[in-house]
């Protein structure tokens, strides 16, 4: 099936194309040679996982090579230890090693960590390269590879350090999903499905009527449920690209409770995807009780979160544990978390929640765990 093409509008930024589809990847490098931004660039350097690079590097460096880049690459280890400032400075000395000017590209070649730790490190080599998105799971391809966030981690704390670097071309090969696991595609159609109820009537019931071909992974659906989730994603960045005016907050539907749940239960005990989906099925029910969110949203997100293979968990902790984790949220405001609830589907609202209140429905999702 043909290539899909959404263009992403960012106000003072150049707009760049995200294209979506099967086997892309082969003609990364003659989509790349016809971007304004990368006109006259010779050297590309290709930053990937050790999980990543066996797979697609090869095609993506022979991709550049048809395309007239010059390509080199790094490879970082897999896993979140890779976005650290140590990792980016060895990439940041590789660089300067293989003679990198202003004129070259970075492509980053990966999920998430990956396009997060590739981005930060185009964004600060000789004060700003242009960086390429090529999202190889589920999850980046939906949401981090568009909007421009990139950064590392601390040990104090994830993502402290970062810029806002908008891509200059994403390139979503679906054909990279094959080799996604069960667990990293649940993490994906977690954020397909937060971007629905986020997004409108149109896509969330689409995506209700399209849940078992999603999770079957079929193709046609796939490639729909992706171009629809970044044509939400550009829409709300394009309104709030640097996160100054609150809209962007939106993205973190299902986010306080669920980064909560990651962080107590131990990070790796369940999936980002699985964390995001409690969340929003305790969003929803708080919204209920705090902003008349309807009893039928209520049930029909949790039917498609159960059909998309992100059930409850069954998991708990102790609410006063969970209040002190989500006061750190970076919402929270004067003391107090801060949630996106729904109101209906397409429609949202923050709301700032005192802490015998949030503790009162923490208790109750707690209690419902048995």
């Amino acid at each position: 099936m043909p290539a899909t093409k959404v263009v992403v509008n960012v106000p003072g930024e150049d707009a760049y194309d995200v294209r979506i589809g099967a086997g892309i990847l082969d003609s990364l490098g003659a989509h790349l040679r016809r971007v304004p931004a990368l006109e006259r660039t010779e050297r590309a350097l290709v930053v990937t996982d050790a999980n990543v690079a066996p797979l697609y590097r090869d095609a993506a460096k022979a991709s550049l090579a048809e395309g007239g880049f010059r390509a080199s690459d790094v490879v970082v280890c897999a896993g979140e230890d890779a976005k650290s400032v140590a990792v980016a400075a060895e990439i940041w000395d590789a660089m300067a090693q293989l003679s990198l000017g202003r004129d070259c590209v970075v492509v980053a070649l990966g999920g998430g960590v990956v396009g997060d730790l590739a981005g930060f490190v185009a964004s600060a080599y000789m004060r700003g390269v242009p960086v390429v998105q090529v999202p190889t799971t589920l999850l980046s391809m939906v949401d981090s590879s568009v909007g421009g966030k990139t950064g590392v981690n601390l040990e104090a704390g994830k993502n402290l350090v970062g810029a806002f670097k908008q891509p200059a071309y994403v390139c979503a090969d679906t054909a990279t999903l094959s080799t996604l696991d069960e667990r990293e595609w649940a993490c994906g159609c977690a954020e397909i499905a937060k971007a629905s109820v986020i997004d409108s009537d149109e896509f969330f019931f689409w995506l209700v009527d399209a849940a078992d071909a999603l999770a079957a992974r079929d193709e046609a659906v796939v490639s729909e449920a992706i171009a629809r989730s970044v044509v939400f994603k550009a829409d709300v960045v394009a309104a709030d690209k640097t996160e100054s005016k609150g809209v962007r907050e939106c993205l973190n539907y299902g986010h306080t409770l669920g980064h909560a749940v990651e962080a107590l239960a131990g990070y790796g005990t369940f999936s980002h995807g699985a964390a995001v989906a409690e969340g929003m099925r305790f969003a929803a029910r708080l919204g209920a009780a705090l902003v008349d969110t309807p009893l039928d949203l209520v049930e029909a997100q949790d039917a498609l979160l159960d059909a998309l293979g992100l059930p409850a968990l069954s998991w708990s902790a102790e609410p006063e544990a969970m209040l002190a984790v989500m006061k750190r949220d970076k919402k929270a405001r004067r003391g107090q978390v801060r949630f996106v609830l729904p109101r209906d589907v397409g429609d949202w609202q923050l709301v700032d929640v005192d802490d015998d209140t949030l503790l009162s429905h923490v208790g109750a999702w707690a209690r419902s765990k048995g």
